[in-house]
């Protein structure tokens, strides 16, 4: 599956294998992260919750990489060092955001880091974005101004602006995951990613003016539970990347925003039409952003 060629590109393209399997079950836990989020910031700072999450996450990673660290490499410290720094800038910056707005509306927004990785992979990976791309580029923005501020004009709030913030970082963290799939262990990166990542949150605390909060059992077993969750889909991404495109895997990711409205509204989201009307779109543009037109 890995190096064959298929006869017909279009059926290739349709095919769901294992690593596409695995990036959908991590996405259905990606969308459940919002709410849990969302609520443990009515007891903890983004920085110290973004910290502990991803330092339980890297202990829990740990055993998996320990047999094989001491060969690990330059490369693979960069690897993991850049990807890490991704995970730190988009999840404090969304985790910030979850402080003011709800989880389904962290979720769209979010997503709108979809019609990004064309252009990133322009960029960088010197690919250049097809028309889908920026036609879903087009619906996103259209789609996040409903989403923002539906009842306020056509605005954007803190916590909003600082989640569409949060989707550079989340973009460059898919690109940077291509860009080393297949040239590196993919335990040893992930521990250090989620290593890099811990790290940084909390020496980010006193900077930005962050004290340590009071006990709190939500808080505890909130980020023990998604730093489970976060372990065991960066190692998913990491295996399933060395096969997925970075485009198809992003298309894939299309149902995160879905899984987390679901669960947003079962626990009691209820969004204006206006920004339910957004989402759509930005649902839309990821899909749109993804087409393939003939041997494209």
């Amino acid at each position: 599956m890995h190096g064959a060629a298929s006869p017909d590109p279009f059926h290739s393209r349709l095919m769901i294998g294992r690593p596409e399997l695995a990036l959908i079950g991590a996405t259905l836990l990606w969308g459940g992260t919002f709410l849990i989020v969302h609520q443990a910031m009515r007891h903890s700072g983004p920085l110290f919750f973004v910290g502990l999450r991803f330092g339980t996450a890297a202990l829990i990673a740990l055993p998996l990489a320990l047999p094989a660290l001491r060969g690990v490499t330059a490369r693979e410290w960069l690897a993991g060092g850049m990807i890490g720094l991704g995970i730190f800038a988009s999840y404090s910056l969304q985790t910030w955001g979850l402080r003011s707005i709800p989880s389904s509306t962290s979720a769209f927004i979010t997503a709108a880091y979809v019609p990004l990785v064309p252009i990133f992979q322009w960029l960088i990976l010197r690919r250049p974005p097809r028309l889908a791309s920026w036609v879903g580029v087009a619906l996103a923005f259209v789609g996040l101004l409903l989403i923002a501020a539906p009842q306020e004009g056509l605005s954007l709030g803190k916590g909003e602006a600082l989640t569409l913030i949060s989707t550079l970082p989340i973009a460059l963290e898919i690109i940077f995951i291509s860009l080393w799939a297949g040239r590196v262990n993919v335990a040893r990166v992930t521990l250090i990613q989620l290593m890099t990542a811990s790290i940084l949150a909390f020496a980010s605390m006193g900077p930005a003016g962050e004290a340590v909060p009071p006990f709190s059992w939500v808080v505890i077993l909130s980020a023990c539970g998604l730093g489970l969750m976060s372990a065991v889909i960066q190692l998913v991404m990491n295996w399933a990347q060395q096969s997925v495109s970075a485009t198809r895997a992003t298309l894939i990711y299309t149902g995160e925003p879905v899984w987390a409205g679901l669960i947003g509204w079962i626990a009691g989201d209820r969004l204006p039409a206006t920004a339910l009307l957004g989402g759509a779109l930005v649902v839309a543009a990821m899909i749109v952003s993804e087409i393939r037109f003939g041997k494209d």
